[in-house]
């Protein structure tokens, strides 16, 4: 099993940034990608991206592609999602998920952390 605990959320003013931190212990070797989910209030659970744990190959969402950077550090077995230019609309609870294949179909991942919440006010 693999554990993933969030960090790095919080209230910020539009256009400024923020970078949440997911740790992962466990059996990190049966884990090949780290993806980055959110959930805004009243909507469904959305993909943000993804990275794979060896070769660190990414994945965005079409609107974090511009904004967003995904990255990891396997020595101390932590991925990041750096969010720049945030606006209101990023308001959500970001969660980080662990699984064996890098998709962006959030049924793909079995491990979860209980996530982060992000408030962007204008």
């Amino acid at each position: 099993q693999v554990r993933l605990l969030e960090s790095g959320g919080g209230l910020v003013q539009e256009g400024g940034s923020l970078r949440l931190s997911c740790k992962v212990t466990g059996r990190t070797l049966e884990m090949a990608a780290v993806a980055w989910f959110r959930q805004a209030i009243g909507k469904e659970r959305e993909f943000v991206a993804a990275i794979r744990w060896n070769g660190g190959r990414t994945l965005y969402a079409d609107f974090a592609k511009e904004r967003f950077t995904i990255s990891r550090d396997n020595a101390k077995d932590t991925t990041w999602l750096e969010m720049n230019s945030l606006k209101r609309d990023d308001t959500a609870v970001y969660s980080c998920a662990a699984g064996p294949y890098m998709r962006r179909a959030q049924d793909e991942y079995g491990d979860w952390g209980q996530g982060t919440q992000v408030k962007v006010w204008v």
